[in-house]
């Protein structure tokens, strides 16, 4: 089409996830005017995937400005880093008061609190949007968490929610979570406990197979009954799909995969937030390390040739071992989100951020890597306690923790004993036992403080906030 038409928005990067965008809005009924730095990509978009369509090809930043309606709206769809700081300036260039800068790549919320104050500072207002959904997503309907200059969400409400996932009734997956860095932080946290879901999941299937015995078609015919209960969820599903693929000789794909796993680097986001808050955020934490151990796969194979651990031992009843495991793999899961939702919370405090924790769990309900059915019993804990301290302290979560304790610790159990890895289900148990205890030993921790850094101590028999020292070295105990 030509270009004295107007578009809607535009649209810069023009990877898979930019085009699917692209055609996404489209398709919702908004024209689209894109570009890309490599200017071919966007011959090759227009006349081939975008052909027919309400598709503006550009061939410069100035070019694009000019075939927007006003006040414009540009989606930046590249790399995280330093292309997106480059792609503001030039846009600065060439847009005017009012416009809307809209990156919906997986930046680090510290760079999107920075760059909205750049951004407002001239005029323009800014958008972080966190998108989760990977390319078909993009295309179908993914997640979107916006957040940013809250004057610019009615201008790009009606753009973000129609492309969004639509829940029961046509809720869409999208809504405002806050301002400057929230979409992109929320969109973190979304990540991190993406990687604690995935790596319980992986630490499950380990036991169904090394520890149950089980071959891949009953761990895939498992997967499958456990997607029709409390633990239906995307990855759940995904689980099953893989299990069940066959190479070309008919054997299981998965296990002519390298055990060597990748990472983004959201997941390490996220737990460097938990250290600077001081959110124990354990099991995403050991989810992050996990993919670092996996990766050092050369000198795992010369310590495996060096080091023995115990035989395996079958298990009497394995049908029981199995059900043990949906339950234990459902607690650690609602730790996840817990913990995840604590971290949020503890943001929100200290960015002054109006989070709302409900509406956060609708966007998580679909289009997205964590979607989850227990996502709307997170949005009804909420709604009913907006202050709810802690998930595990609703009703409902409560029942599933305590229903799975004695299974939780049967699993941990028998996979020490049995040499078979589970840091994420075992620092999920961890973490919970030290949340339900009144007392823990850091009362030892803080004399030992005291003793070589004279860091003083509370007491238990005097209010809090008053701090004392002891002459340790004096009496020598």
């Amino acid at each position: 089409m030509g270009t004295t038409q107007k578009a809607g928005i535009g649209l810069i990067g023009l990877a898979v996830m930019g085009e699917n965008l692209a055609l996404n809005m489209e398709r919702q009924g908004f024209s689209v005017a894109v570009y890309n730095r490599t200017v071919s990509k966007v011959d090759a978009f227009v006349s081939g995937r975008g052909a027919g369509k309400h598709i503006i090809g550009c061939h410069s930043p100035r070019e694009l400005a000019a075939a927007l309606e006003r006040p414009r709206k540009l989606m930046i769809m590249v790399k995280a880093g330093a292309a997106v700081d480059e792609i503001i300036g030039r846009l600065l260039e060439v847009l005017e008061k009012g416009d809307i800068i809209i990156d919906g790549g997986n930046s680090n919320y510290r760079d999107t609190i920075r760059r909205a104050v750049l951004v407002e500072a001239h005029g323009l207002l800014y958008v972080g949007a966190g998108i989760s959904g990977r390319a078909e997503g993009a295309l179908t309907g993914p997640s979107i968490m916006p957040g940013g200059s809250p004057a610019a969400w009615p201008l790009v409400k009606p753009i973000l929610q129609g492309i969004a996932a639509k829940e029961e009734g046509g809720l869409p997956c999208c809504d405002w979570v806050g301002e400057d860095g929230a979409g992109h932080f929320v969109k973190m946290v979304h990540n991190g406990i993406e990687y604690g879901d995935m790596q319980l999941i992986c630490e499950t299937y380990d036991l169904l197979k090394n520890l149950a015995g089980l071959d891949y078609g009953e761990m895939r015919e498992i997967f499958d009954q456990w997607n029709q209960g409390g633990l239906n969820s995307y990855l759940i599903e995904i689980t099953r799909d893989i299990l069940g693929f066959r190479d070309a000789d008919g054997k299981p794909m998965a296990e002519k995969i390298l055990d060597a796993a990748g990472q983004n680097g959201t997941g390490k986001w996220t737990g460097m937030a938990a250290l600077e808050f001081d959110v124990p955020l354990t099991l995403i934490g050991e989810a992050v390390f996990s993919r670092c151990l996996s990766d050092a796969k050369n000198e795992r194979l010369r310590a495996a040739k060096v080091f023995s651990g115990p035989k395996i031992t079958a298990p009497a009843d394995r049908k029981a071992l199995i059900n043990d495991l949906e339950k234990a793999l459902y607690a650690a899961k609602v730790v996840s989100y817990a913990q995840g939702y604590l971290l949020m919370r503890k943001a929100a405090r200290i960015h002054k951020w109006n989070l709302n924790y409900g509406g956060i769990a609708l966007m998580w309900r679909g289009g997205c890597i964590i979607r989850s059915a227990f996502l709307g019993k997170i949005k009804e804990a909420f709604d009913k306690r907006p202050d709810l301290e802690n998930l595990l302290l609703d009703p409902f979560f409560t029942k599933i923790i305590e229903d799975a304790q004695a299974s939780w610790r049967r699993v941990v159990a028998a996979a020490v004993q049995n040499g078979v890895p589970v840091p994420a289900l075992g620092s999920a148990l961890a973490w919970f036992d030290g949340y339900r205890n009144e007392r823990l030993p850091a009362n030892l921790l803080q004399a030992q403080r005291d003793y070589f850094g004279a860091h003083t101590y509370e007491r238990v028999d005097r209010p809090r906030g008053e701090f004392f020292h002891t002459d340790w070295t004096s009496q020598k105990g």
